[in-house]
């Protein structure tokens, strides 16, 4: 069976410019065409299609996504080089994650901080509560 680009659009929540970008970038050089020069995906594309989303959301970008294809099409003489490849790419992760949790705790100070400030009923809440200050200046500097 195959599908036509807005099909592919679609079930992805893509546009079909997208998808002809992907095609043009090498990502995808199995879509077929049709006798009109329409562009015909098969199951296989869709798969393809399915990786390069799952990819992107991990914050490869194309370049890199591209340069696993290609690895993955050499077959398995590039096992070490793809699980190089996530490798780094998992380390990218963890290390934006820590830095989401920093801040994540700077803004959950910022909200005790204004819950203070709401019940003392000003926003110098430091002379009041000297430990807040503290915490402050671990988060911030």
């Amino acid at each position: 069976m195959f599908y036509s680009i807005s099909q592919v659009a679609k079930k992805f929540n893509l546009t079909a410019y997208t998808l002809r970008y992907y095609d043009k970038l090498g990502l995808l050089p199995t879509v077929g065409k049709s006798s009109s020069g329409l562009r015909r995906f098969s199951e296989n594309d869709l798969n393809c299609v399915a990786m390069i989303e799952c990819l992107k959301e991990t914050g490869l970008t194309l370049k890199e996504i591209r340069d696993y294809f290609v690895l993955a099409v050499k077959g398995d003489e590039t096992i070490d080089m793809r699980m190089q490849m996530m490798i780094n790419q998992k380390k990218r992760i963890e290390d934006e994650i820590k830095s989401l949790r920093r801040n994540l705790k700077k803004i959950e100070f910022k909200i005790k901080y204004y819950q203070t400030a709401k019940k003392v009923g000003e926003a110098n809440v430091y002379s009041e509560y000297p430990q807040m200050l503290a915490e402050h200046d671990k988060l911030f500097k």
